[in-house]
C-alpha cells in the first residue's frame, strides 16, 4: 500500500531500554544476567520494563493508520534528525524524554505516551497506549472535547553570535565540571561580579526539579512560574563571596519581555546547556555574552481536558 503523502508524517520517538543498554554492554542476555547477578542484582525488573515499553509500541505502532507515513527516532539521533513543520510528534516513554525532544521543535504537535503508569508519573506523557488512536483521530479533526493542546513556554539561550540553546526545563551556564564559574551577571538593571556553581534559568516546567530543590534547601517562599507563563525563575548555585566577586543578585525572574544577560570570564571549561544534556552545549569562554529569557516557540503538548 502506497503512503499517502497528505497525511502528516508520525515521528515516533523512543530511547533505550535498560534491557538494550545492557545488551550494548555486554553482548547477550545471559552475560548481561551474570553481571547483575554477580553484584547482587537481579535482571527481572528490567525484563518487565522492556515487555512493558515494547508492548506499548506495539499497541501505538498498530493504532497509526496504515497509508500514515511515520519514522521513528531514538534520543540518541535526535540532535541529527530532520523535522518537518507538520510532523506529528509520539513519545513513547518517561516523562524526561519530552524535554529531550522538545528542544528540538518548532510548534509541532506532541503526544507523550506512558508505557508504564506503575513506575512512571506520566506529567509530561499522560497517555495509555491505547489512546493514541482517539488522539490521532483528534488531531486529523483539529478539534473536539476530549483534549486541548498545553502550550508549554520554553527557556532560549542566545550567544552574542547567534548561537542558541531551546529547553523545556532549564538552562545551564557555568562551567562543565561544575567548579567555580566566572562571569558578569546582569538583572534587574544591576550588574556584577560573580564565583558561583553556575547560573540555572527555568521555565514552569521546570521548576518541578531541579529549581524546586533549590528554593526548597534556601527556604524560599516564592512563587515559581506556571508551565504555560512567559516567566522564568534564575538562581545562582552557591555564590562565593570574596574581595573581588559579590552575592547580591543570586535569584529573580525574567518577565517576558526582559532578558538576563551574563558576560564569561572563564578561559576554558564555560558551557551553556539545556535540560541537563551536556553534550548537546555552546563553549562560553572569555569575550562571549550569553541572553536568556522565555523563548516566542512552546511545547504544544496535546493533553486531555480535565473534567
Amino acid at each position: 500500500m502506497m503512503k499517502d503523502l497528505r497525511l502528516p508524517r508520525i515521528v515516533l520517538v523512543t530511547r533505550k531500554t535498560p534491557v538494550e543498554l545492557l545488551l550494548e554492554q555486554h553482548g547477550t542476555l545471559a552475560q548481561a544476567r551474570f553481571y547483575l547477578t554477580s553484584r547482587g542484582q537481579k535482571i527481572s525488573e528490567h525484563e518487565e520494563i522492556h515487555e512493558r515499553v515494547q508492548a506499548a509500541l506495539a499497541q501505538v505502532a498498530a493504532a497509526i493508520p496504515p497509508d500514515q507515513r511515520r519514522m521513528r527516532v531514538e534520543r540518541g539521533d535526535l540532535d541529527r534528525f530532520l523535522f518537518a513543520p507538520d510532523d506529528v510528534i509520539v513519545i513513547v516513554g518517561q516523562d524526561g524524554l519530552v524535554p529531550n525532544t522538545a528542544k528540538y521543535l518548532r510548534g509541532q504537535l506532541t503526544l507523550g505516551v506512558n508505557p508504564d503508569a506503575e513506575r512512571y508519573d506520566g506529567i509530561l506523557c499522560p497517555h495509555p497506549p491505547g489512546a493514541i488512536g482517539g488522539l490521532l483521530d483528534w488531531v486529523k479533526r483539529g478539534e473536539g472535547p476530549e483534549y486541548r493542546i498545553e502550550r508549554r513556554v520554553m527557556a532560549i539561550a542566545e550567544r552574542e553570535d547567534g548561537q542558541r540553546l531551546l529547553a523545556l526545563n532549564e538552562i545551564f551556564v557555568g562551567h562543565r565540571s561544575h567548579q567555580s564559574a566566572r562571569y558578569y551577571i546582569q538583572a534587574e538593571g544591576r550588574e556584577e561580579r560573580q564565583s558561583s556553581s553556575g547560573v540555572i534559568c527555568a521555565t514552569g516546567t521546570g521548576s518541578t526539579g531541579w529549581v524546586r530543590s533549590i528554593v526548597e534547601q534556601r527556604g524560599l517562599d516564592v512563587a515559581l512560574p506556571t508551565p504555560e507563563q512567559s516567566r522564568l525563575a534564575w538562581f545562582v548555585r552557591e555564590p562565593f563571596p570574596s574581595v573581588y566577586t559579590s552575592t547580591d543578585l543570586d535569584f529573580g525572574f525574567i518577565r517576558s519581555d526582559r532578558r538576563l544577560v551574563i558576560r564569561s570570564e572563564m578561559g576554558e571549561g564555560g558551557v551553556i546547556f539545556a535540560d541537563g544534556i551536556e553534550s548537546d552545549r555552546i563553549e562560553f569562554l572569555d569575550g562571549h555574552t550569553v541572553s536568556v529569557g522565555a523563548a516566542r516557540e512552546t511545547l504544544n503538548l496535546v493533553v486531555p481536558v480535565e473534567e
